[in-house]
């Protein structure tokens, strides 16, 4: 997997665009500012964006030319990210030490999501919330984004089971525009999520 994102990322094009995903900027614009953990994290988009906002930002990826575009993107807007190359069952971090972790179109195989999602939740503050956006097996057959493997979408189903331990304020199934950079563009069926750590 690693090949496959730095091989989308070796370009000089930012793939899903400069500006953050729609949903998330509405949620961090409603916060006040903590520590954010962005999983997955490419180019950088959400991260710069939410340390303009005044975000302390922790994000990774495994993809180094993904880090190298992020911290182009981050100079240029003038801000600072820490930013690690990082499979995202490899990533550790204390527990009980962020306020908030955003999973934007974090797709995982199905053997290891869970676990993913559960160390996130770890992670978290109490209070603390967990912001998910992701495509939905309904997406399988357009053109706007996301995996072709259906097992790698998610359900309300499955992210009830992953997130039960969470108080969900948000948790419905939408279909969206997406205008995101040259490969999310279009309509979208997707899912999304936030939960709170009691």
């Amino acid at each position: 997997m690693k090949a496959l994102w730095n091989e989308r990322y070796g370009n000089d094009d930012y793939v899903y665009g400069k500006e953050p995903n729609q949903f998330f900027a509405q949620q961090l614009q409603q916060r006040m500012p903590g520590t954010i953990v962005l999983p997955c994290e490419g180019e950088g988009r959400n991260a710069v964006f939410a340390a303009s906002l005044g975000w302390n930002v922790i994000a990774f990826d495994q993809s180094e030319l993904g880090k190298d575009k992020a911290m182009l993107l981050a100079k240029e807007k003038k801000v600072n990210i820490q930013y690690t190359v990082s499979d995202a069952l490899a990533m550790d971090l204390p527990e009980n030490s962020v306020e908030l972790v955003t999973f934007i179109y974090a797709h995982f195989p199905s053997n290891i999501r869970q676990a993913i999602h559960r160390k996130a939740i770890q992670w978290l503050k109490p209070g603390g919330s967990i912001i998910l956006e992701a495509f939905n097996p309904e997406q399988l057959n357009k053109r706007s984004g996301g995996p072709k493997d259906v097992s790698m979408l998610y359900t309300q189903e499955m992210l009830a089971v992953d997130f039960e331990v969470l108080k969900l304020t948000l948790h419905t199934t939408e279909t969206i525009e997406l205008q995101e950079g040259k490969l999310h563009q279009g309509l979208a069926n997707v899912i999304r999520l936030i939960g709170i750590k009691i």
